[in-house]
């Protein structure tokens, strides 16, 4: 298909450059050779032609080597059908294609053929056309003086600015180039126009509309032709030359400098011509790659531009998305939009009694959280749909069901990086004024104050947290996240079967690594805001507590973030290898504990356990009594053999407390091979509540046959025969369970 537009665009080229040299013969006669010329208060001459070739153009005479250049580099005319075999020579014709426009337009200013305003900020161009009775006349801003250039040529830099869209002719009616332009302007995007599309013109349709158009809108109208596109790239070409100091002449640089720092595109709107698609052609050459509405041929291959260079027949309604995507932008969303304040400030805040007025999972309702990758054409970014009751639906102090999948695409994206973005959920939630979370995965709890509702907050807004703070702290390896927020029963437990399977699988690529496998951990202190001296060491036998990470999943965080809450810490010399303590660890848990915290055992909840927050899945105590130890899920709401329920034993262990004989865990954790190594391992376990004994059945009698014991889990009691710590003792003594006859605990 490339072929084609390789044809098309020289056959452009020579029209284009015909042009240029008819007018440079009529304005020869006219001025003579020593007339000066130059777009009007610039000191870069023609700059694409001078950046490019380094030839300063100041006199009408000096166009001739140019034009000469020109015809040298366009290759032989191409008829109508026959195809080039490959897209270098459209390049060639698409770069003379611009020194010759860059002509015309410098004659233009010459004989005044096209009236261009007074370059200004301060023209509003809407109330100049009104005033032209209908005739749009003048609407023309021509090439930005050195002025406007300065001032808005360093946003491209400091990223103010991170591109612009070059749009040729028009949209199929004013409305809709209204919503191209506003969803441009949302991305802080510059919008270039020029060319017209069956007699109209973009600029002219928002000016129709009742916008204003004009560079403190960023909506500029270079021109009514084809040919003013050379003012959008003469501006990238006078940005590398004024702010990234390449020189003129130097092209190479200066292409790959736009390449690389400016994120612009082309937008074709209506029927191709072969002068539109020698620009094209054009500005491929600095990496800016053509998205078109209408189903002309496409470049897919990948090569100068970042990804595609010619894109089609792109629907309205997605064709700015598909630009971006295209480029490779990230895009950053300045604040996040939501009714109340946001910040760390309000991280730790909690939500409390009278306070709430709605309750989301806590062992109370269902609540998930699960992120998931997909195809980019599957997903619509920043799209927030709420599918079941919202707040408005409900009265002060309802609990409803909750489940939040975050959909995640993009050309870098990994699977590996799922897990990572979903346990941000936890902290970038609770930076909300007014909303509390806790925990992750299926153990989330989420509560929204009354304050906050009053303020106009709804579970849409959480939704438009994870989409502005995603792009924020992860754009570098992702381009579009949409949310879906399911608050009914069933749709809620869909959800959580197939978010359940996901966890499954992440989990498993961790087996088969052990911790004399590395010489490296990872912390993990995302929850310090509500637990201070937390500290979690995650190792390839020790997922994290909350069980939303793996040492895979640290690995990667630290990656994407190397400053952010996973670090790598140096195991160092292991000084006592039955418990699982080791220098370098204990080192770094000193520092990030503000010495609260001086050692700790990755492998016991007798000496020196690791400290335990508020998002642990279950919770280890011993059964003295039994010689044994029992664990506990945070699903399972009632009494346990110790004496405690959950609730208490997370109020007594969590907060960052370090408690011998407690110990918060995750439920993979259980049937890894470290797990409790100190204190004898799994077999130490006797009881567990039945629902989470069926969950992890086949890893913990896979885990029973390795240690000699294949009847384990029928050896471990549950709440269906044992609620005392004395019944455990009858049960396990009658199965006779291995913990019986090991040494004692204490």
């Amino acid at each position: 298909m490339s072929k084609i537009i390789a044809s098309a665009a020289i056959r452009g080229a020579h029209k284009i450059f015909r042009r240029a040299e008819e007018s440079y013969k009529e304005a020869i006669e006219r001025f003579g050779p020593d007339q000066e010329v130059g777009f009007p208060n610039t000191a870069y001459y023609l700059p694409i032609i001078y950046a490019i070739t380094g030839i300063a153009i100041s006199k009408l005479g000096e166009m001739r080597k140019v034009l000469d250049l020109c015809a040298k580099m366009i290759p032989p005319p191409v008829r109508e059908k026959v195809a080039l075999p490959y897209l270098a020579p459209a390049l060639d014709a698409g770069m003379a294609t611009f020194f010759a426009e860059e002509m015309i337009e410098a004659i233009r200013y010459l004989d005044n053929s096209c009236t261009y305003l007074a370059n200004s900020e301060d023209v509003d161009l809407a109330a100049y056309g009104a005033s032209m009775n209908g005739t749009k006349a003048g609407l023309w801003l021509g090439a930005a003086n050195d002025v406007i250039f300065r001032k808005r040529g360093v946003e491209f830099v400091d990223g103010t600015a991170p591109g612009f869209a070059a749009i040729v002719g028009a949209a199929p009616d004013s409305e809709t180039a209204q919503k191209i332009a506003l969803e441009l302007q949302e991305k802080n995007l510059y919008v270039f126009m020029c060319g017209e599309n069956g007699g109209k013109r973009f600029s002219e349709q928002l000016v129709e509309a009742g916008v204003q158009i004009g560079w403190p809108t960023r909506l500029v109208p270079f021109g009514p032709d084809i040919s003013q596109a050379v003012f959008a790239i003469g501006f990238a070409c006078r940005v590398a030359m004024a702010f990234g100091g390449i020189k003129p002449g130097d092209f190479r640089r200066n292409l790959i400098y736009n390449k690389d720092r400016t994120y612009a595109f082309v937008l074709a709107l209506g029927d191709v011509t072969d002068e539109w698609y020698a620009n094209a052609a054009g500005a491929i050459n600095w990496g800016f790659p053509t998205i078109a509405d209408t189903p002309i041929p496409e470049v897919l291959p990948t090569g100068i531009c970042t990804y595609e260079h010619v894109v089609s027949n792109v629907p309205h309604n997605q064709i700015v998305q598909k630009a971006i995507e295209t480029r490779g932008l990230k895009v950053q969303v300045a604040k996040v939009p939501i009714p109340v304040s946001y910040g760390p400030a309000f991280e730790g805040e909690r939500v409390r009694g009278e306070d709430i007025f709605l309750e989301m999972g806590g062992g109370r309702t269902v609540a998930v959280e699960w992120t998931t990758s997909k195809r980019m054409e599957e997903i619509e970014d920043g799209r927030v749909e709420v599918i079941g009751p919202d707040v408005a639906d409900v009265a002060p102090g309802t609990r409803l069901h909750f489940a939040m999948v975050a959909e995640v695409a993009g050309r870098n994206f990994q699977e590996d990086f799922e897990p990572i973005l979903e346990r941000q959920n936890h902290h970038l939630i609770n930076q909300a004024q007014g909303i509390m979370h806790i925990g992750q995965r299926d153990i989330a709890w989420i509560r929204i104050s009354k304050a906050a509702v009053e303020k106009g907050f709804t579970l849409t807004h959480i939704g438009k947290i994870i989409h502005a703070k995603y792009h924020q702290d992860f754009g570098a390896i992702f381009d579009k996240v949409q949310i879906k927020i399911y608050t009914e029963e069933a749709d809620v437990r869909q959800v959580l079967g197939l978010a359940r399977a996901s966890y499954e699988h992440r989990d498993a690529r961790i087996e088969g690594m052990t911790d004399e496998d590395v010489d490296t951990f990872y912390s993990c202190i995302l929850c310090q805001s509500f637990a201070p001296n937390h500290v979690c060491i995650v190792s390839p036998e020790r997922t994290g507590l909350c069980g939303a990470y793996n040492w895979l999943d640290c690995r990667a965080s630290n990656e994407i973030n190397p400053d952010g809450p996973n670090q790598p810490v140096k195991k160092g010399e292991c000084t006592d290898e039955r418990y699982g303590q080791f220098e370098g660890c204990n080192d770094y848990i000193r520092k990030a504990s503000r010495q609260n915290v001086q050692s700790v055992s990755l492998y016991s909840l007798m000496v020196d356990p690791m400290t335990t927050c508020g998002c642990c899945e279950c919770i280890a105590a011993v059964l003295p009594m039994c010689n044994a130890i029992m664990t506990v899920d945070r699903d399972f709401t009632d009494m346990t053999p110790c004496g405690m329920k959950f609730t208490s034993l997370a109020g007594s262990v969590g907060g960052g407390a370090q408690t011998p004989g407690f110990l918060g865990h995750s439920k993979y954790n259980i049937a890894q091979r470290k797990f409790l190594k100190g204190d004898g391992g799994l077999l130490r376990i006797a009881w567990m509540p039945k629902r989470l004994k069926d969950e992890m059945y086949e890893r913990i009698k896979k885990r029973g046959e390795e240690l000699g014991c294949p009847n384990l889990p029928e050896m471990i009691a549950d709440e269906t025969v044992a609620t005392t710590e004395e019944q455990v003792l009858e049960y396990i003594t009658e199965k006779g369970h291995p913990c019986l006859g090991m040494e004692d605990l204490f």
